[in-house]
C-alpha cells in the first residue's frame, strides 16, 4: 500500500522504528523537522508531523510577472489619489461652488465632510469586497473597484452647483464620494494583498512600496492638474474662471486615466498564492472516503482551521481580532501624518497662511515626488533590517520633527515652507512603505484580502480620512495653529506600541502559503536547509501530514483504509 510505504520510508530515513504498540506513531525523539511542532487533534484524529518540503513546493516568481503585477496595481492607486489630489486642492474653490450662501467656515467644514464620508464608506466596502476577493480572486475584485472608482470620479465633474439647486448641492456630491469610498474599500487592500502575494519573500517590502509610489505620484499629478487648470483659466477667462466652471476640468481628466487603468487591470494575472489555495481547495473533497478521512494525506485545513480555513466576516473577527486591532493602530499612525501632508495641507496653507492653489501646489508637489522617490529606498531598507525598526524610525521622526515642521511653515518664507514640508515627508515615507508589506502578512492566504481590508479601511476611515475635518475643527475651536503636529504625534505613540506587538515578517513566507523566491537556486537552498525552519513557520505552510493515528480502540493503524492509495498519490500544486 502506497501510504504504508511512504510512512515506513519516512520513518527509516529519520531513524524511527515502530512504537510500543507496533504502529507508526510519532517516536519519542522525532526528527529535527518535527521537533517542537504542536500536536493538533481534529475530528478524533491525532495529526503528527508534516512531510518534507520538495523543490516544486516553492513558488518561483518571475521578475517580469512581478513588474506587471506592480504596474497593474499601482495605476489603480494613482487613479485613487489623483482624485484625492483634485478634491484636496479644489476644496476652497468647491466651498464657494457648493456651499454658496453659508458662512465660509461652515462651508469649508461641509466640503471636508464630503472627504470624510467617502472614508466612512470604506469599511463597508472592505467587509464586502475583502471576503469576495478571498473567494473569487484578487484580480476580479481589483478590476471591479477600478471601474467604479473611475466612473464616480468622472461624474463629479457634472454635479450641479449651489447656484443651480441651492443648499441641496452637496448631497449628490456626497453620494458619489460614498460610492468612491465603497470601491476604494477594496482597492488599496486588494492591491496590497495582490503585490504581497506576487513578491518574493526577501523583497516584499521593496515591491510593496511601489504601490504607494503610484499613490503619491497620483496625488502630485492631481495637484498639478489643478494648478495648471487654475493658471490657464484665470489667465484667459479671468479670476473667477475656476468658480464658474473651470473646477470641472480636472475631474474630466479622470476619463482617459481611468480607461488606461482599467485596461491594465484586465491584463494582470491572478496571484500564484491564490491559485495555490484554489488548487488545494479543489483537492480536498476527494480526501474523504465513506465518512472517514484518509490517513495518507490530510487537508491542511485539518491542521489549523484558523490558518487554512475560509472565514466569513464574523469568523474573521473571531479568529483575527487581535491582528485587526493592531493593524488599525498601525494604519492610524501612518495615515494621520500622510493625510495631513496630502489631503489637508492645501487647505491648511490656503486657510491658515493665505496661499492660493498655485502656490500650494508649487510647494507640495516637489515634496510628494520626494516621498515617491524615498518609498522604494525605505522599502528595500525594511527588507534588510526589518519592518519594526523602520516603523520605529518613523514614530521617532514624527515626535521629533512635526512641531519644528509647522513652526517653519509659519515663518512665511519660501525656504521655511519647503523645509517644513520636507520634515513632514520624511516619517511619512517610512510609515507608508511598512504598512503595505507588514499588514497583509498578519493574515493567512485564505483570509488575507478580508483581513487587510478590515484593518486598513477601519483605520484609515476613523483616523486618516477624518483627519482634515477633525484637525480643522480643533483649530477653529482652540485657535492653536499647531494642532496638526500634536494630532500626528498622539497617533505616532499609538502606532509605536502596536508595531512591537506584531511579529517581524521581513524575509518570511506569507502565512498559509509556500515560500516565494526569485530563482530556482533559492528554492533548492530552502529545501536543503528546511530543518532550520522554525516549527511554527512550517505549520503555516500548506504541506500534507505524512501520518495520523485514529483514536478508535481496537483499530490497527496499519489496516487498509479505503481510498487511501488514491489520496497518497496526491501531489501539491506545481508552480
Amino acid at each position: 500500500m502506497q501510504f504504508q510505504n511512504d510512512v515506513e520510508q519516512h520513518d527509516n530515513e529519520h531513524g524511527q522504528g515502530k512504537g510500543e504498540r507496533g504502529d507508526s506513531r510519532l517516536a519519542a525523539d522525532p526528527p529535527r523537522s518535527a521537533r517542537g511542532l504542536k500536536t493538533h487533534h481534529w475530528g478524533g484524529m491525532r495529526l503528527p508531523r508534516l512531510r518534507r518540503l520538495r523543490q516544486d513546493d516553492i513558488v518561483v516568481v518571475e521578475q517580469e510577472d512581478v513588474r506587471h503585477a506592480v504596474l497593474g496595481t499601482a495605476v489603480g492607486n494613482f487613479m485613487e489619489w489623483f482624485d484625492f489630489g483634485i478634491y484636496g486642492y479644489l476644496t476652497i474653490v468647491m466651498t464657494t461652488v457648493f456651499t454658496q450662501g453659508m458662512p465660509r467656515s461652515i462651508g469649508l467644514l461641509v466640503m471636508l465632510l464630503g472627504f470624510a464620508v467617502s472614508f466612512l464608506a470604506r469599511p463597508l466596502g472592505g467587509f464586502i469586497l475583502g471576503p469576495l476577493g478571498d473567494r473569487i480572486g484578487r484580480q476580479k475584485v481589483l478590476f471591479a473597484t477600478m471601474s467604479v472608482m473611475a466612473l464616480s470620479t468622472s461624474l463629479i465633474g457634472v454635479m450641479p452647483s449651489a447656484a443651480q439647486i441651492g443648499l441641496w448641492a452637496p448631497i449628490p456630491l456626497y453620494v458619489l464620494k460614498i460610492i468612491q469610498g465603497f470601491s476604494t474599500g477594496g482597492e488599496y487592500a486588494g492591491a496590497a494583498t495582490y503585490v504581497s502575494e506576487f513578491s518574493p519573500d526577501k523583497r516584499r517590502g521593496y515591491y510593496s512600496s511601489w504601490l504607494d509610489v503610484g499613490s503619491y505620484l497620483g496625488f502630485a499629478c492631481g495637484a498639478g492638474a489643478v494648478a495648471l487648470t487654475t493658471y490657464v483659466s484665470q489667465r484667459y477667462w479671468g479670476p473667477d474662471a475656476m468658480v464658474n466652471g473651470g473646477w470641472r476640468i480636472p475631474f474630466f481628466m479622470a476619463v482617459p486615466l481611468g480607461a488606461l487603468a482599467i485596461y491594465l487591470r484586465v491584463r494582470i494575472p491572478e496571484t500564484p498564492h491564490f491559485e495555490e489555495e484554489g488548487d488545494a481547495e479543489e483537492s480536498r473533497p476527494r480526501l474523504r472516503r465513506r465518512g472517514r478521512w484518509s490517513l495518507a494525506m490530510l487537508s491542511p485545513e485539518a491542521r489549523d482551521k484558523r490558518v487554512f480555513g475560509h472565514h466569513g466576516t464574523m469568523g474573521l473577527l473571531r479568529n483575527f481580532h487581535r491582528e485587526i486591532i493592531l493593524g488599525i493602530m498601525i494604519v492610524a499612525a501612518g495615515n494621520t501624518v500622510s493625510y495631513t501632508l496630502t489631503s489637508y495641507m492645501p487647505t491648511y496653507l490656503g486657510n491658515e497662511m493665505g496661499a492660493g492653489p498655485v502656490t500650494s501646489a508649487a510647494a507640495t508637489i516637489p515634496v510628494l515626488v520626494l516621498v515617491a522617490v524615498l518609498l522604494p529606498i525605505v522599502g528595500a531598507l525594511s527588507d534588510r533590517i526589518g519592518r519594526r525598526p523602520v516603523f520605529t524610525m518613523a514614530v521617532v521622526g514624527t515626535l521629533v520633527l512635526m512641531l519644528p515642521a509647522f513652526m517653519l511653515l509659519h515663518t512665511h518664507t519660501s525656504w521655511g515652507l519647503h523645509l517644513g514640508l520636507v520634515l513632514v515627508a520624511l516619517p511619512t515615507s517610512a510609515y507608508i512603505c511598512v504598512m503595505a508589506s507588514a499588514i497583509p502578512a498578519l493574515f493567512p492566504t485564505s483570509s488575507r484580502f478580508a483581513g487587510m481590508a478590515a484593518a486598513y479601511n477601519v483605520g484609515v476611515s476613523l483616523f486618516g480620512g477624518t483627519a482634515p475635518l477633525i484637525i480643522q475643527a480643533l483649530i477653529e475651536a482652540t485657535g492653536n495653529r499647531y494642532v496638526p503636529a500634536w494630532y500626528a504625534m498622539f497617533f505616532a505613540c499609538i502606532g509605536g506600541v502596536a508595531i512591537w506587538m506584531v511579529p517581524e515578517t521581513s524575509g518570511k513566507h506569507l502565512m498559509g502559503s509556500m515560500p516565494a523566491v526569485e530563482t530556482r537556486a533559492e528554492a533548492a537552498t530552502i529545501v536543503a536547509t528546511q530543518d532550520d525552519i522554525p516549527a511554527k513557520d512550517l505549520h503555516t505552510m500548506p504541506v500534507e501530514a505524512i501520518a495520523a493515528a485514529w483514536k478508535e480502540p481496537d483499530r490497527d493503524v496499519h489496516a487498509p483504509v479505503e481510498g487511501a492509495e488514491a489520496a497518497g498519490d496526491a501531489h501539491p500544486p506545481q508552480h
